[in-house]
């Protein structure tokens, strides 16, 4: 009985705890190369100049150090005044993952929203959308 608790609790709290260091990024397998993607990606943004993050903003793309994982990438809605932290990853010789993590309207106090896990179904499927059809759909 009291196994039977516990099991249950665990599943009962399981649902706010997920493994890795983005268990709740929405990812997308591409069929190109991590170093093709980056590639595409800055290409991208020297075409569309206003998804370039401000410099005031202090967020670089890149990599955090030389042993990161992953390639943080982040894209602006200026009319939203709007960060999109993205990152992409090499799955294999020519797959790669992009995977959108959240999002942060900018001010001084404001926190990031991460996807599939701060917004509810509606917010997140429109926020979700948007991020498809704005920069999803470039590199696919």
């Amino acid at each position: 009985m009291k196994f039977s608790l516990l099991f249950f609790l665990f599943l009962l709290l399981s649902c706010n705890v997920a493994p890795g260091s983005y268990p709740y990024a929405e990812r997308y397998e591409i069929n190109l190369t991590e170093t093709d993607i980056i590639q595409k990606i800055n290409d991208f943004k020297i075409k569309n100049p206003e998804y370039h993050v401000p410099k005031e903003f202090r967020i670089t793309d890149g990599k955090r150090t030389e042993n990161d994982h992953w390639f943080h990438v982040y894209f602006y809605y200026k009319e939203k005044n709007i960060v999109v932290k993205t990152w992409i990853r090499s799955k294999s010789k020519a797959k790669t993952i992009f995977a959108f993590v959240g999002i942060k309207k900018y001010s001084e106090n404001s926190k990031w929203k991460m996807i599939n896990k701060d917004f509810d179904n509606l917010n997140n499927k429109n926020i979700l959308d948007e991020f498809e059809n704005r920069i999803l759909k470039n590199f696919n």
